[in-house]
């Protein structure tokens, strides 16, 4: 384990009650923790080197959108590039550690970037733990057309936060969610797309008709969604390339919502209501058959899957309060795992198969949520007037929400947070948002 590796980790393994790997006493890297709070990492990005002229335009974006993704974890701190002592001029130039050094830069990602002409960029990049002066794993390339020049940066900032933490990245995905656009009481909602960081928003549906709570499928090749096109809710399932839609064959005359495919993506569960009672179900996607998971005689939604497939998370109002409860795929009595003060629901599992994220609302507040699969040691991200329907980064370490401002003029926005409750912030979209389902790195 690196000492770069160790200094990072120490968060995550201090969220779970864990002890962080021990630093070298007599050396320049170390983490202080204070009540939950971590001191950034500090590291350094010099602009990209442009090999190729028509490259230039390029090569400092990229190396900026890197750096929004590494500071945008709060686990990173760039240092300006005024500080920067040394230029890289050139990729292949030997690294001046002692530069480094003295403005304490922890890291350096050096890179450099060329076109071959014809609209193809590619784009190639080193890590380095300054102290050690040595390269944290080796040199690689990504290429892309030039239109896809974030897709590049996010590429690399991924590579970057994976060698130096040991988790998977998640800053090339996407983010599937309800655009919002009009008055609170006559709001127009229409399917939308964006990179997870808010740029490159494509509308998908128009908003002729209400939709809400899409879901991404695994590979990130299709949304699930309900729509009220026919009146009453309906599950649709949309094909994000062709971006065409086709209503699922659910029951004629019932109500059909929240969908969510299962890890595989062969299947999706989804709730059903016949008058007052409101079941869970399961159907295989290309045949339609469907089974029913739920029978009690009260309302059983918002389910999700564990990540290998054998459980279901799910919300209930069968104990008199709404609260939630965990059971096989293939039947069986489920187990309640939520008895903390309040009402729970959309609970979410998170891709790593340890938490649950989950929306709670008690003493007139909301709140963005985790816990264990078995109901231990619940905590609470978030509180405000309303937090709800969290959904996990591809990684498992951060959250994405909607959150409504109160009033008449109030407005839905989506934030991200941290899974210890830190770095809570904004995701800027060009109008209103909700309904938020991240997507898998693409």
């Amino acid at each position: 384990m690196t000492r770069l590796l160790a200094l990072i980790l120490a968060p995550a393994l201090a969220v779970a009650g864990l002890a962080a790997p021990a630093l070298a006493q007599d050396g320049p890297l170390r983490i202080e923790i204070t009540e939950g709070v971590v001191e950034p990492l500090p590291y350094a990005v010099p602009d990209f080197v442009a090999e190729t002229g028509d490259a230039a335009q390029y090569a400092q974006q990229i190396s900026r959108v890197i750096a929004d993704d590494l500071t945008g974890t709060g686990l990173f701190r760039e240092i300006p590039r005024d500080a920067h002592i040394s230029r890289v001029s050139n990729f292949s130039s030997p690294i001046q550690f002692s530069d480094w050094k003295a403005i304490n830069a922890q890291a350096l990602i050096t890179g450099a970037v060329s076109s071959d002409g014809a609209g193809k960029l590619t784009a190639k990049f080193r890590v380095w733990d300054v102290f050690a002066g040595t390269e944290l794993g080796q040199g690689m390339q990504f290429s892309a057309t030039a239109d896809g020049w974030r897709r590049l940066a996010h590429k690399v900032a991924d590579q970057v936060y994976s060698r130096i933490t040991g988790e998977g990245g998640y800053f090339d995905s996407r983010v599937v969610f309800v655009s919002e656009t009009g008055p609170k009481d006559e709001r127009a909602k229409r399917l939308a797309v964006m990179d997870y960081d808010g740029a490159n928003v494509q509308f998908l549906t128009s908003s002729n008709s209400i939709v809400i709570a899409p879901r991404f499928s695994p590979n990130g090749s299709r949304v699930l969604y309900t729509s009220y096109e026919t009146g009453e809710p309906r599950i649709h399932v949309l094909d994000v390339g062709s971006v065409q839609s086709r209503m699922l064959p659910t029951t004629d005359g019932v109500m059909s919502f929240a969908p969510r495919f299962s890890p595989d993506g062969s299947q999706l569960l989804y709730s059903m209501t016949r008058g007052s009672n409101t079941d869970i179900y399961a159907m295989d996607i290309n045949s339609g058959q469907t089974r029913q998971l739920t029978t009690a005689p009260s309302i059983e939604t918002g389910a999700s899957f564990s990540p290998d497939g054998s459980k279901i998370v799910f919300e209930s109002d069968r104990s008199g309060s709404q609260q939630l409860y965990v059971m096989p795929v293939g039947g069986g009595e489920p187990t309640r795992i939520s008895f903390g003060q309040g009402r729970y629901g959309t609970p979410v599992w998170s891709p790593r198969g340890d938490l649950i994220a989950f929306t709670k609302q008690n003493a007139g507040r909301f709140h963005i949520g985790v816990m264990r699969t078995d109901g231990s040691e619940e905590r609470l991200l978030t509180a405000s007037f309303l937090d709800e329907g969290p959904t996990w980064a591809p990684n498992g370490r951060v959250l994405m929400f909607a959150r409504e401002t109160q009033g008449a003029t109030g407005s839905s926005s989506l934030y991200t947070v941290d899974v210890s409750g830190r770095n809570l912030k904004r995701v800027r979209t060009p109008d209103g948002a909700s309904d938020p389902s991240w997507g898998p790195l693409q």
